[in-house]
């Protein structure tokens, strides 16, 4: 084949939005297109001649290579779904098609593979199942590193959890991996969130209750405990729960069982209980808005996540990931970050943690119409922030204390009430955060002065 010929193939193949690579005999890279260095996050020059499983890092290199086996088993062709392992060692699910490659003569010279980035219908599939694992969660920084070392070994013993940590540091997603890491795995996941059910509807919703117990009673209506069997049930925000019903939960948990409304005949369950909380219940317990013995029955395993603060090392992978994953979704190109975000990230306080810094990034994506993202883009509460912090010196991301963290956020809310004038609604628009989170931390900061006009 000619020079020029040759030259403009791999023009050609440089232009495809589909990873292609080549390989010869000995499984040596010979083509590595652009699409290709996306992807790996390997730079053509890196990949030449270098043996594919030292660019990829499947589980299935070097030794269960599908090429071999395509080769052994005498396959032209073989479509397959992976998880590589790109350069900045983040796990990346592709689809792609091998096919063995012949020369003029017909006889075998190597294999060419096309693949391209599954992220985002892997992404969308997890959401639609909840099938959320640790994999999922993204940080390297050694808080998060030393959970990742004691979960899965919690997951798989059968004791209730408490998982504790500020709104927005993702209980949710960890309650989802502890239950599909767990033995229960193949069992239902419930959720039930004890903060947005009335305290008359939240005990029925649990428990259920029998035909006539009320007068809209009709029928038998199992609760969420019985729709739980043989799985997990996930209470969010358990420090909401009424007294009265703590001491049912108690009993569900010492004898497995409890009466739905209306029985006299109690029914066996076997659930295993997964609770979170963003409240201090051992405060909550001293005040006796929370039972003593249901919390130390809760606390024999408590997870604290830490805040977004306290792992602000991550913020840069989080950063990353959220651009990937909102760039797929919205159809875009995924989009740099410009040094002067991340640096303003770095020094924001985050009240809403992981939920904030998303919403963040999905409004910068949003905006975003360069192939940058820049500090215009970020929401103006934020760019403001910046400047009013910029006249201050600030201790080193890595080192925040909790005596800071605490300051700052309190700093923030007051800064957003007063731009709002002291209305719930529009601060917690501002903040990105909802109105209940709101009052939350306005009542944790004591921010209710007699004199001050509320308005909803």
């Amino acid at each position: 084949m000619k020079i020029d010929t040759i030259l403009h193939l791999r023009r050609i193949l440089d232009c495809v939005l589909t990873g292609i690579f080549a390989v010869d005999m000995d499984r040596n890279i010979i083509f590595f297109n652009k699409e290709a260095e996306k992807i790996t996050g390997f730079e053509r020059s890196e990949a030449l001649n270098q043996k594919c499983y030292k660019i990829f890092r499947t589980k299935s290199c070097p030794d269960n290579c599908c090429l071999k086996k395509a080769l052994k088993c005498g396959k032209e062709m073989v479509r397959a779904k992976s998880v590589v392992l790109n350069k900045a060692n983040k796990k990346v699910p592709i689809k792609y098609v091998a096919s063995l490659l012949r020369d003029e003569k017909g006889e075998i010279i190597g294999w060419v593979e096309s693949f391209f980035d599954d992220s985002a219908r892997v992404a969308l599939e997890k959401r639609i199942k909840e099938s959320y694992t640790f994999d999922d969660i993204i940080g390297k920084d050694e808080k998060i590193v030393k959970l990742f070392e004691i979960l899965p070994v919690l997951a798989r013993a059968d004791t209730s959890i408490l998982i504790t940590g500020q709104t927005g540091t993702g209980k949710d997603i960890f309650a989802h991996s502890i239950h599909n890491t767990s033995r229960r795995t193949q069992g239902a996941f419930v959720k039930v969130n004890c903060a947005a059910l009335p305290d008359q509807l939240l005990e029925s919703e649990l428990f259920g209750y029998r035909k006539g117990a009320f007068t809209d009673a009709k029928e038998n209506k199992p609760g969420r405990f019985q729709l739980a069997e043989g799985g997990s049930i996930f209470l969010d925000e358990i420090g909401d729960l009424p007294l009265g019903l703590q001491a049912k939960l108690l009993q569900v948990l010492d004898e497995k069982e409890f009466f739905p409304l209306g029985s006299t005949t109690p029914i066996k369950v076997d659930v295993r209980l997964i609770a979170a909380t963003n409240q201090n219940l051992e405060k909550m317990v001293k005040e006796r808005t929370f039972r003593e013995d249901l919390y130390y029955r809760l606390k024999v395993v408590e997870i604290e996540l830490p805040s977004l603060m306290d792992r602000s090392s991550d913020i840069p992978l989080l950063t990353e990931h959220f651009v990937r994953e909102l760039a797929d979704s919205l159809g875009k190109e995924i989009p740099r970050v410009s040094h002067k975000v991340i640096k303003t990230l770095l020094t924001y306080s985050f009240p809403g943690n992981i939920r904030e810094l998303k919403n963040i990034i999905e409004h910068a994506m949003l905006l975003c119409t360069d192939s940058r993202i820049e500090i215009e883009d970020l929401p103006a509460y934020l760019s403001g922030s910046r400047k009013a912090s910029s006249q201050i010196q600030s201790p080193s991301p890595h080192n925040f204390s909790q005596d800071y963290v605490l300051a700052k956020e309190k700093e923030y809310l007051l800064e957003a009430l007063e731009k709002n004038r002291w209305h719930m609604q529009k601060t917690a628009n501002a903040l990105q955060i909802n109105r209940t989170t709101l009052w939350r931390k306005l009542k944790k900061h004591d921010m209710f002065p007699s004199d001050r006009t509320v308005t909803h």
